[in-house]
């Protein structure tokens, strides 16, 4: 009676080990955009970028400076022109704060507004402070290859969870597969419809890591749109003072 209570007390320890290691496999295409966001993102990233945002009738670049610890907390800043220099953005996980230096006040940003255009761009809220997630807010599932200028690229559908809060009804990725270099995003409508389109190029080296320097973003409903943004420098993986995430900072100039 004792050896078969101690192997039933085995049997019952072995259970949830065999079953969580059936669900720690990931799949393919949660493999492909976990290098994919930590080429672009690393752990954490210090990086300077530009942002062109373009219209039929205007055009305006604005200079920033980034920092992120991935997946809690990030900030953004700009820098130039001097008229919009010392706005910034905070995040820290589904808080968001932006702060306006000519009125020198802090506004929180509800949930409801993290879709709305950041700026002026065609860039969310969401998408400059990255406050939804790509691997832990979706399914992702490989759902073709194509060729592409000699190479095979992968692609890969990213759905949300039912209970995440996003509102995109689904996410493709273009990778190429020989190096998990990013090609492009497609984002869908719940309604099926896409949206816009995020384009990667100018591939280069930058902190120590090649990588797409150009993202284009271009909304479908809006042509002759676009909002370009230029990576010119970055450090990748290295701690970030936690003071950079506080409201105290957001307010400096």
């Amino acid at each position: 009676m004792r050896a078969r209570r101690r192997l039933l007390r085995l049997i019952a320890a072995a259970v949830p080990l065999a079953v969580s290691g059936v669900r720690a496999q990931p799949s393919e295409g949660r493999e492909i955009l976990d290098k994919v966001e930590k080429l672009l993102w690393g752990n954490t990233v210090q990086g300077d970028y530009e942002m062109t945002i373009a219209t039929p009738r205007w055009q305006r670049t604005l200079g920033l400076r980034l920092w992120m610890d991935r997946p809690r907390r990030s900030f953004v800043r700009i820098v130039s022109p001097a008229k919009e220099a010392g706005i910034g953005s905070l995040r820290i996980g589904t808080e968001m704060w932006n702060y306006l230096p000519n009125v020198e006040r802090i506004v929180k940003i509800p949930p409801s507004m993290m879709l709305q255009p950041w700026m002026g761009s065609d860039f969310t809220n969401d998408d400059l402070v990255k406050e939804s997630s790509i691997l832990e807010d979706y399914t992702h599932k490989v759902i073709g290859t194509v060729p592409l200028d000699g190479e095979t690229v992968v692609q890969i559908e990213a759905v949300p969870k039912p209970d995440s809060a996003v509102v995109w009804g689904r996410i493709v990725y273009w990778v190429r597969r020989a190096d998990t270099m990013p090609l492009k995003q497609e984002f869908f409508s719940e309604r099926g419809e896409r949206v816009r389109v995020l384009a990667f190029s100018d591939v280069r080296q930058v902190g120590g890591r090649i990588l797409p320097t150009r993202w284009d973003m271009r909304p479908d409903a809006k042509p002759g749109n676009s909002t370009t943004v230029v990576l010119k420098d970055a450090t990748f993986d290295r701690p970030v003072d936690d003071e950079i995430f506080s409201q105290r900072n957001l307010q400096k100039r």
